[in-house]
């Protein structure tokens, strides 16, 4: 039996010359949406990865509605802690995830290690640091212009 080819349905020129009318949004096509849909539509995936990048696929199309919701501005207390551990596990399945706790000092802001857990075969691996720190690339969804430079206050979902 020969295989299915799958064509790639979010090349432009499969859609661009249909109207869907303006009610209609099309997730921004790029790698990440276009691997999730490439894993659903192999029929040699597991059920369990399919649940697994179904729910992450869902959670984009969500995550795009929620984004065409009405926004209104208002003042919040912004609590810190690992946020982004969570999402990163519902993310990345088997990720390893070490921990490294820093202590700024109020004034100079110099930081100092005080606790450290990190996988053993660390300097083999990609690293993902959800705290910005050193001389870095920043990718975040936010900046506070006025904030002091602490994660939990001056950056917002920073990788």
């Amino acid at each position: 039996m020969e295989p299915d080819i799958i064509h790639d349905s979010l090349k432009k020129e499969n859609y661009e010359d249909i109207d869907f009318g303006s009610n209609f949004i099309r997730l921004k096509a790029n790698d990440n949406v276009r691997e999730l849909q490439t894993v659903l539509r192999d029929r040699s995936t597991s059920r369990s990865d399919f649940v697994f990048y179904a729910d992450r696929l869902i959670r984009l199309v969500v995550e795009e509605g929620l984004n065409q919701l009405p926004y209104r501005e208002c003042q919040v207390t912004t609590p810190t802690g690992e946020a982004m551990e969570q999402s990163v596990r519902d993310c990345c399945r088997s990720i390893r995830i070490g921990k490294i706790l820093i202590h700024s000092d109020e004034d100079t802001h110099d930081a100092r290690v005080v606790y450290s857990k990190l996988p053993p075969d660390i300097a083999n691996r990609k690293v993902l640091l959800l705290y910005p720190i050193g001389n870095l690339t920043i990718l975040t969804s936010e900046v506070h212009p006025v904030a002091p430079n602490h994660f939990g206050q001056k950056y917002f979902g920073t990788a």
